[in-house]
């Protein structure tokens, strides 16, 4: 399969840069995949499950919100956030979940109601990939 480049950036650094033969994107009104000779575009990317797919081998990976440019066999991303499954810590996703829920239950604003809900979100994305339920 034709492969293109990949770079991933996020706010601790450069988390990938190299080759891929697909790549599937979280976005807000699902997901979009891309590959080889893909026309150019922006894409606005969500919380949730980015994978992409190198020497036929799939890769998952919990990113946080951010865009990526398709500019050629060229495929730039910056988000937020960036981890792989190993790299999640279980105990600290599940605090952060509930420290989520506990602040969507006082509505003390709906700023920090929105708050808690993008807060839910990346714990609940950090689980998942922990405990492989993407799948």
């Amino acid at each position: 399969m034709t492969q293109f480049q990949l770079k991933i950036s996020s706010s601790s650094g450069l988390f990938y840069e190299g080759t891929c033969e697909s790549l599937v994107v979280p976005t807000s009104d699902g997901e979009y995949g891309v590959l080889a000779n893909h026309v150019s575009m922006v894409i606005g990317i969500a919380i949730g499950i980015l994978r992409y797919k190198m020497d036929g081998k799939w890769y998952y990976v919990a990113v946080g919100q951010g865009f990526a440019r398709v500019v050629g066999n060229t495929v730039t991303m910056v988000v937020d956030s960036a981890e792989r499954p190993e790299d999640v810590d279980a105990k600290r996703a599940q605090e952060a979940k509930e420290r989520a829920e506990e602040r969507i239950a006082l509505q003390t604003s709906r700023k920090e109601y929105y708050r808690g809900q993008m807060a839910m979100a990346r714990a609940m994305t950090r689980l998942k990939i922990k405990e492989k339920k993407f799948m």
